[in-house]
C-alpha cells in the first residue's frame, strides 16, 4: 500500500455558518479514524488548507467528499504526491485557527503578509504546515 500526501486550498461557500468549523473537524477526525487518514487543517475564517496523508484510495475518497462538501468552494489541489511515511500521524485531524497563522510565516511561504493559500505554492503549503505542526501540541 501506497502512503500518498494531498495539500488543498478551500474557501468558504455562501452555505458555511460560523458552527461549519466544528462540525468539519467532527466528521473529519471521525470519517479519518476509521480510515486510517491524517492530517491537519488550517482556517482563518475564509480560507481552508488542510493536508491529509493515507493511503492512495483513502486519501481519494476523503477528497471527494471534501469536493462534494457544499461548505467549500474554489477547492484547487495544490500538492498530490506518493510519500515514504506520514508527517502527521499523530493527529486524525489537527486544527489551526486563524490565531495560530503568523505575518512572519505568511511572508515566509507566500508573497503575502495574509493567509492566502492559493498564493503558496504546494511544496511551501506543505513546508507552511509542517512549521506550524511544530508549534501545536497535537488535538486528536
Amino acid at each position: 500500500m501506497f502512503l500518498t500526501r494531498l495539500v488543498y486550498a478551500s474557501s468558504i461557500s455562501d452555505k458555511f455558518s460560523c458552527d461549519d468549523v466544528e462540525h468539519i473537524l467532527a466528521e473529519a477526525r471521525e470519517h479519518n479514524k476509521e480510515n486510517n487518514v491524517t492530517g491537519m487543517l488550517c482556517f482563518d475564517s475564509k480560507h481552508f488548507l488542510q493536508c491529509i496523508e493515507g493511503s492512495r484510495i483513502n486519501v481519494n475518497n476523503t477528497y471527494h467528499k471534501i469536493l462534494n462538501d457544499k461548505r467549500h468552494c474554489q477547492v484547487i489541489i495544490l500538492d498530490y504526491k506518493e510519500i515514504p511515511m506520514r508527517e502527521f500521524s499523530d493527529w486524525s485531524m489537527g486544527y489551526l485557527p486563524e490565531s495560530s497563522l503568523t505575518t512572519s510565516l505568511n511572508l515566509k511561504y507566500s508573497g503575502s503578509a495574509e493567509f492566502s493559500p492559493y498564493d503558496m505554492s504546494g511544496d511551501g503549503a506543505h513546508l507552511m504546515l509542517l512549521e506550524l505542526k511544530e508549534l501545536t501540541e497535537p488535538a486528536c
